[in-house]
């Protein structure tokens, strides 16, 4: 038995241990399309932690190892076995080159096919690549026009944790631009939270973006973005008939 299987064996067998439908009962509701959305075991978050930490403590999963055996689980599409995967990745952070970048983002393609995964991959896993310069920017163009739209959800979600990284977040409002008029619910919801963060931080800059946006974009950006600003500010953003 190779590594790759040893360990996918290890996850699936401790999730099929622990399912319990209640807790796919409960979640299931905050997945609008059903099962392609959210295939679970309902293992609780008790029982991931203390499986995440239990593997952790073995010498033998080196990122790479993590990185051969995402594709297994991935492609099953089962919630709680993607979580792990990138929850056990996310402690291995400092083996990650600029190489398994493209492999990373290819996850897209096959196995990230709901908002909780996406939102943990790119809050946990994705930002390392930029905050420790091995990849450039440039590389978020192709997001742009992806075909999985959790991909292009990626985008502006994975920069909120670049927001510290600069005062100047122009370059950050242009890679966004091109998806401000993007057909997808998810996109705009990642749009708008992306932009509720950088208003928190430099208020001006991103106003002066929305401005130039909110008779062009969906609703729910503006919405989400504008929402922790006072009622009379707000108006100021409100869509011309």
């Amino acid at each position: 038995m190779t590594q790759e299987n040893w360990l996918s064996n290890e996850i699936v067998s401790y999730c099929k241990a622990n399912s319990n439908e209640a807790i796919v009962k409960k979640y299931a509701i905050y997945f609008k399309e059903g099962i392609l959305e959210y295939d679970a075991y309902g293992v609780s978050s008790d029982l991931l932690k203390a499986l995440i930490a239990q593997l952790s403590k073995n010498e033998s999963l080196t990122i790479e190892l993590l990185l051969n055996t995402a594709p297994i689980l991935l492609k099953t599409r089962k919630y709680e076995e993607t979580i792990i995967i990138l929850l056990l990745a996310e402690k291995k952070l400092k083996g990650l080159t600029a190489a398994n970048f493209k492999e990373i983002t290819q996850w897209f393609e096959y196995g990230i096919v709901n908002w909780a995964h996406c939102d943990t991959l790119c809050n946990k896993i994705l930002p390392w690549f930029f905050l420790r310069n091995l990849v450039p920017l440039s590389e978020l163009i192709k997001l742009q026009t992806a075909v999985p739209k959790f991909q292009r959800r990626a985008l502006p979600v994975l920069l909120i944790k670049l927001l510290k990284s600069t005062n100047d977040y122009n370059v950050f409002f242009n890679l966004i631009a091109p998806l401000m008029t993007d057909s997808e619910r998810v996109v705009h919801q990642g749009l708008g939270w992306f932009l509720r963060e950088a208003w928190k931080k430099q208020p001006e800059q991103t106003e002066e973006f929305l401005l130039l946006w909110k008779d062009l974009s969906p609703r729910l950006i503006i919405q989400y973005a504008t929402e922790k600003m006072r009622k009379e500010d707000r108006l100021r953003f409100k869509k011309l008939q």
